[in-house]
């Protein structure tokens, strides 16, 4: 039998930390920048700016219309960096060219980098001294954690290898630490034969984002699968058009993997939680209550 791995009790232990917080007298505030078209990203922000106000963390849904191109993106990334009202700066990503990701990120300042993917934030995460570390990375991780999932001095898998997903991910399940000290293996879209990778690994987090990907073709039996991946997928019954979906094909996988994450349900709720809880955190770095 498959366990479906659900996000849900970990972002309600996680979001009891953050709420406490808050009523302890925190004043914490986010930006979530991001171009004003409808996109996968489009699901996280609408999450962010529920649990936000569940929260009473101050939100701020800061949409780029199209016509300001990357220019007034950097703009609006100056200008957030510098107000004192703003804790923390959430940055959409991937963003499509000709926008310069890694160039627009770079511009605000690392305690305000709330989900450490900057090229400085990223290097002292591989340093084992990280400030910010993604959300999803950290709730990929944390429900790997909660159900037991091998990792500590097992081969793990993590497919992708996005600066902002994959890498971080496979730093964190890398480092020196309890929980950690897994024998990672990093597959991707050149990967010539991902079965063959995948072969003998007995838990994969996937981040590819490539819908259908994980079956039982790929994946060992009795693995677990974490999956990260956020893609859009036509659907005429629904308002939008559109539903969420991951990289695993979980019907597949029903029976043949010993766990998944459901998308939606599975990584998205743990990792808006994180999300929150890394606010609070930036809120106190910036007023020197952290390090």
């Amino acid at each position: 039998m498959t366990v479906r791995l659900e996000g849900r009790p970990i972002a309600d232990a996680l979001n009891a930390t953050s709420r406490a917080a808050i009523a302890s007298g925190l004043s914490p505030t986010l930006a979530s920048v991001h171009r004003d078209v409808e996109s996968p990203f489009s699901f996280y922000l609408r999450g962010q700016a529920k649990a936000a106000q569940a929260l009473g963390i101050g939100f701020r849904d800061e949409g780029v219309p199209l016509g300001e191109g990357p220019e007034g993106l950097r703009r609006r990334l100056r200008a957030l960096d510098t107000d004192e009202r703003v804790d923390a700066i959430l940055l959409e990503h991937p963003l499509p060219a000709p926008f310069d990701f890694r160039a627009a990120i770079s511009l605000v300042r690392l305690e305000k980098d709330v989900d450490g993917v900057s090229p400085a934030s990223l290097g002292r995460l591989a340093d084992q001294a990280p400030m910010h570390v993604p959300a999803v990375a950290l709730a990929a991780l944390e429900i790997a954690r909660h159900y037991g999932l091998p990792i500590e001095g097992e081969r793990v898998a993590v497919v992708g290898r996005s600066e902002t997903v994959g890498l971080p991910l496979a730093l964190l399940l890398a480092r020196r630490a309890p929980g950690a000290n897994a024998t990672v293996t990093i597959a991707h879209s050149r990967t010539k034969d991902l079965a063959a990778a995948l072969a003998g690994q007995r838990t994969i987090f996937s981040c590819a984002g490539r819908p259908g990907l994980l079956t039982r073709k790929v994946v060992p039996e009795g693995a677990a699968v974490v999956d990260v991946g956020l893609s859009s997928v036509a659907d005429p019954s629904r308002p939008s058009g559109q539903r969420a979906v991951g990289d695993a094909d979980y019907a597949d996988l029903e029976g043949w993997a010993s766990g998944v994450t459901p998308v939606p349900g599975g990584v998205g709720p743990v990792t808006v939680a994180e999300l929150m809880a890394s606010v609070v955190r930036a809120y106190r770095f910036r007023r020197g209550e952290a390090t």
